[in-house]
């Protein structure tokens, strides 16, 4: 039997299971600070069918290719410095948490199937990238470059990419040819790099008619990215220093789910900003806002905490109440902002849902933080769950700001 036919029968067989095992990948993993330990959890007592093949199946003698993901090779952990030869049936390549400084051509000249290659928490440099490398993978639908020593782009890269992850490198620019032969990407992340408004002249994102994702994050921005793509659904903008938001901005982004622009220096909104129709989470924690604005009906989570507000004044979030088309928020948190009286009870009738809003305490004074005689507001209590806050009401107004990091975690895209 040909080699080309033996790849083909292990392609047509190993790739459901492996499709299987990772699918469900959740790119907020790679942003928790901790880099998983054991990235792949073997249980001897598992019953597992292997498959058989009629012949041996190459695995690199650095690595371990488990019998039950044939199509998998797992080289990560291993204090590599350079990038074993890679067997050519392989699909799956992980290789992070090494110490590789460089990927040249030569492990992937025989590879032809594939589709993903993490190469994140290694010590990986620009020039130390022969030129092409990944180009010449055109089945490769997902590569993780994060935790890197990136000062540049990695160009060229396959028209099959879909999700591409750059975060935490030292990336100050993108050409202006980086991003157009790209046109499956769906997802981007480039947080925690030296991007600032002169990468945005050229508008890199607006040729990305599939991209749903775009992580900006932690870079030096200083106005929001011109000419988004229509499809996209998940924008990060945390942690950078934006000042404001232009009219109209995200009349051309209908389809926004989650919106992130905490730690900026966002101080006037206008009114109708988030007029969205799809927006579920919006993070506006860690600015300098002196009031709120309009709340989408599709709303459920708002985080406003660390703001200058002094009054939430709930008729600018909700102008009028519709019956049939009631307003879906559930959270709000509002700490440490500038309030002296809770939320006015009109409120409840405009947010029929609502279940939570967090005071905790309010900045009104410029030495000591002061705490609302009610810190915490719950509804739709079980009669259970009410005698037991009666029980503990006193830990209840004395809640903090990590008792709330679950709910501010509400999307793990990354979001994720």
């Amino acid at each position: 039997m040909g080699i080309l036919s033996q790849l083909s029968i292990i392609h047509l067989l190993g790739a459901a299971m492996v499709f299987c095992q990772y699918e469900d990948y959740d790119f907020e993993d790679e942003y928790d600070g901790e880099p998983d330990q054991h990235p792949y959890y073997f249980n001897p007592n598992m019953q597992t069918e292997v498959l058989r093949f009629p012949f041996p199946v190459e695995c690199a003698r650095e690595c371990f290719c488990p019998p039950a993901f044939l199509l998998s090779m797992y080289c990560d952990h291993r204090k590599l410095k350079t990038i074993p030869n890679i067997p050519s049936h392989v699909q799956q390549l992980y290789l992070q948490n090494n110490d590789i400084e460089a990927v040249p051509a030569g492990p992937f000249t025989n590879v032809t199937f594939l589709r993903e290659i993490n190469l994140s928490h290694n010590k990986i440099k620009s020039h130390m990238i022969d030129h092409g490398v990944f180009a010449k993978l055109s089945n490769l639908v997902q590569l993780h470059l994060q935790h890197n020593e990136l000062e540049e782009f990695p160009f060229p890269l396959p028209s099959s990419l879909e999700r591409l992850l750059l975060g935490f490198n030292k990336i100050s620019r993108l050409p202006g040819n980086a991003l157009e032969g790209l046109p499956n990407i769906t997802m981007l992340d480039l947080c925690n790099n030296f991007l600032d408004d002169s990468v945005l002249k050229g508008k890199p994102f607006s040729n990305m008619k599939n991209l749903m994702q775009l992580n900006l994050c932690n870079n030096k921005l200083q106005t929001m990215p011109p000419d988004l793509p229509l499809s996209l659904m998940y924008l990060s903008l945390e942690n950078n220093s934006i000042s404001y938001i232009p009219e109209n901005y995200f009349h051309r982004l209908p389809k926004i789910i989650a919106l992130r622009l905490s730690h900026n220096n966002l101080q006037n909104i206008p009114r109708n900003t988030f007029n969205l129709p799809n927006l579920l989470e919006l993070n506006l924690g860690h600015n300098k806002l002196k009031q709120v604005f309009y709340i989408p009906r599709s709303l459920q989570h708002l985080y406003i905490e660390d703001n200058d507000i002094e009054v939430i004044n709930v008729t600018l979030m909700c102008p009028s109440i519709d019956p049939m088309n009631t307003n879906q928020l559930t959270y709000i948190r509002a700490d440490q902002n500038k309030l002296t009286i809770p939320i006015s009870t009109y409120a409840f009738f405009c947010f029929p849902h609502i279940r939570t809003i967090y005071y905790g305490e309010q900045n009104v004074s410029v030495n000591k933080p002061t705490q609302l005689r009610t810190s915490v507001f719950r509804r739709f209590l079980t009669p259970e769950e009410y005698h037991e806050a009666e029980d503990n009401h006193e830990t209840h107004d004395h809640e903090t700001e990590e008792d709330h990091e679950a709910e501010d975690n509400y999307f793990h895209p990354y979001f994720q």
